[in-house]
């Protein structure tokens, strides 16, 4: 099965390097065009209509926003490729895309192409490309939504929507708002790393939405009791913190 494709990245070194590692290592992936930057990309897209783009972050007349804000009706796959900024990072990890850290690593460059192309091949559709932009304009960080990669396929959650989150070794277990819980491929500390305020670490099986918080208790070490009745232990490594948001 061949994936047509179109390559934007302002650089033309970075340019020739993909494309060389895409002919040598992914030979699925059909290039049929490659633009220089924003202003570029965006008729083109709509012109070819590919399967996957392969978007720099950064780029002159516009970034990779700009580019998906005006391709809104075309639907295809995004690996992005950035150098290193907690910001886009974050972003990126909350809508599940695939990503790509400058410079690029042959094996990520394969196993993120391998996603591609399963997604496609199993018509699993999900648009990673509204959702990043969803949040991307929306101010309030508890109004963003996050991708969750569930056991039977995904779900995409409203932040606000989560009380608190429990590691349970290689899996998270998450509680929403409406009393369910989703059990969740990820260790714990992707959520930590992804999750702005009002989510806090406090403990090292736990993650509480302090937004929650019906209360603290000082005896027994420190815990605090949440709006489902759940009871949260403090550890004293991150007591300091917690406290510190109510005061």
């Amino acid at each position: 099965m061949k994936i047509t494709s179109i390559i934007v990245e302002d650089e033309r070194s970075a340019r020739e390097v993909l494309k060389s590692y895409l002919t040598k290592y992914c030979p699925q992936v059909e290039l049929i065009g490659e633009a220089h930057n924003a202003k570029e990309a965006i008729p083109l897209l709509h012109e070819q209509r590919p399967q996957l783009v392969f978007l720099d972050v950064e780029m002159p007349f516009g970034n990779a926003f700009d580019v998906l804000d005006h391709c809104k009706d075309i639907y295809f796959e995004t690996i992005f490729a950035t150098a290193y900024s907690e910001y886009s990072l974050r972003a990126l990890n909350q809508s599940a895309s695939y990503y790509l850290l400058k410079p690029i690593s042959i094996e990520e460059l394969i196993t993120g192409v391998n996603k591609v192309q399963s997604q496609i091949e199993k018509n699993q559709i999900i648009n990673r490309n509204k959702i990043l932009l969803d949040n991307f304009h929306e101010p309030r960080p508890e109004k963003r939504q996050v991708i969750l990669p569930t056991l039977d396929g995904f779900e995409v959650v409203k932040m606000e929507n989560m009380v608190h989150l429990q590691g349970n070794g290689n899996f998270t277990n998450i509680y929403l708002k409406d009393k369910s819980k989703k059990m969740v491929c990820r260790f714990l500390r992707h959520f930590e790393e992804i999750l702005p305020p009002p989510f806090i670490r406090v403990h090292r099986s736990h993650i509480i939405n302090v937004d929650y918080v019906k209360s603290y208790h000082k005896n027994s070490g420190g815990y605090v009791t949440l709006e489902d009745g759940s009871e949260i232990e403090i550890s004293p490594a991150y007591k300091e913190h917690f406290l510190q948001i109510f005061r």
